[in-house]
């Protein structure tokens, strides 16, 4: 595997799980600075659950994590949001009736912006998508699928996150929308957002990643460089069925 100098995100054997369930156990990786890494893995390796221990919605049961060099071990979602990680979880996430400025209205109430600080983050955010602004007095309901996305991914952005954790973004788009949205992604970590994403189009992801890292069991079986994922028989026959174009998330 490789070693990561100066990483952005470190676990360190992190066991977890649900009840008496132990889903990860002795988790470790890192994810390098301003890269775009991809988890896959079959059903059950524990992609989504390393999102939830991450981000503070489960607890760690062992192991450390740390941000930054900041151990995060257990943080609640309001402190991992403070330190500078955001979490765009699968599925859709925005309140349809309301509309898309309202959305990320409310997306800055909760990255804990103030009132003086409001108007600009919003303005900032529409800024970087151009769509969202030309719909922002409308229903966020009246979205299209890839534009809800970019709806999720700008109320993420409002605290200039250092790490976005981003669960099936391609998930129900059609493939113009996917591959704007890849696009999107792309652009963020050419800004300096570091960005860690579970995707069930693997190849795809992997296609347009740095690093890519196969979790099984709740362990570390791989991590490399995105190419030489790809280019390892291993990881199709072992990993995804014969095939590097599913990889659903667990």
């Amino acid at each position: 595997m490789l070693k990561i100098d100066n990483p952005v995100l470190t676990l360190e054997n992190i066991v977890a799980g649900y009840g008496k369930m132990t889903i990860l156990n002795g988790t470790t990786f890192s994810v390098p600075r301003g890269s775009i890494t991809t988890i896959i893995g079959p059903n059950g390796a524990g992609k989504s659950t390393v999102f939830k221990t991450i981000f503070g919605l489960l607890n760690a049961r062992q192991g450390k994590i740390t941000l930054d060099g900041k151990d995060v071990t257990n943080f609640t979602p309001r402190q991992m949001l403070e330190v500078g990680a955001c979490y765009v979880p699968q599925g859709r996430n925005i309140f349809p009736e309301l509309t898309v400025r309202h959305n990320i209205e409310l997306g800055s109430v909760a990255a804990g912006a103030s009132i003086t600080d409001m108007p600009a983050r919003i303005e900032a955010s529409l800024d970087r998508f151009p769509v969202l602004r030309k719909k922002a007095n409308q229903q966020a309901s009246t979205l299209s699928g890839g534009e809800q996305k970019q709806l999720e991914i700008v109320r993420g952005l409002l605290l200039d996150p250092k790490l976005i954790l981003i669960d099936e973004p391609s998930i129900g788009l059609s493939p113009m929308m996917v591959k704007e949205t890849f696009s999107i992604l792309t652009e963020l970590k050419d800004k300096g957002v570091s960005i860690l994403m579970i995707e069930q189009n693997a190849k795809s992801a992997l296609q347009m990643s740095d690093y890519g890292l196969v979790l099984e069991l709740g362990q570390t079986r791989m991590f490399d460089t995105a190419p030489a994922i790809l280019a390892d028989p291993r990881v199709g026959q072992l990993f995804l069925g014969g095939g590097m174009g599913e990889a659903t998330a667990a």
